[in-house]
């Protein structure tokens, strides 16, 4: 091979800005089509990813599948009547990070805007793939949001070593969940059964 092609081989493995997902998929970072899109490898891939970087008590890491999951309980404890769809959203929320991984948020400020357009299309790729708004409703963002926030605080003090006042502080109120649904979601699962809980979730919201 010679010097040139050799350069031109290197420059394209560099430049490479898709991963090839277990169903076979080839999704590309930069240009999401929802077509390359498949559930089963978001439910993979969150299981695998692990909250506040593994900084958390238990045998198993804390996923972001679980964490969606506890997102959308919150929400539908807040808002017992919103549209189905939306709690989908809640679900969905953290979707993107089965391809670029869970970031804490003080890193994503350092790495700047660049970070939130990349995770902002794969959102949008997502939402339309399985039927929602590329973008969501800015009152349905913020309910997100906030239970989000409720579940971080959940999570900051019964995994991550956060007292109740710093939880407070920074992420807000204690969402008050029902004492056996706080011990069943803050015990951090397998990744198996985040997996499977995740699916089984996701198809009762579609259906």
């Amino acid at each position: 091979m010679t010097a040139r092609k050799t350069a031109g081989k290197s420059s394209n493995v560099a430049n490479r800005a898709w991963q090839r997902m277990l169903s076979g998929r080839r999704l590309d970072l930069l240009d999401p089509s929802p077509l390359d899109i498949e559930i089963a490898d978001i439910a993979h891939g969150l299981a695998r990813v692990a909250r506040w970087n593994g900084q958390t008590s238990g045998a198993h890491i804390f996923s972001v599948a679980q964490h969606t999951l506890l997102v959308e309980t919150v929400m539908r404890e807040q808002m017992p009547r919103v549209d189905v769809r939306f709690r989908l959203g809640a679900l969905l929320h953290d979707a993107p990070e089965y391809v670029i991984g869970d970031m804490i948020s003080p890193f994503k400020a350092v790495l700047g805007g660049d970070y939130k357009v990349v995770e902002n299309r794969l959102l949008a790729a997502i939402h339309i793939r399985f039927g929602l708004p590329a973008v969501l409703t800015d009152d349905i963002t913020k309910a997100i949001k906030a239970a989000d926030r409720g579940a971080a605080y959940l999570e900051a003090t019964h995994l991550a070593g956060f007292s109740e006042s710093e939880a407070k502080r920074l992420f807000g109120r204690d969402p008050s969940l029902p004492e056996p649904t706080v011990r069943d979601y803050l015990t951090p699962w397998t990744a198996a059964r985040a997996e499977k809980q995740f699916l089984a979730r996701f198809q009762l919201l579609l259906g």
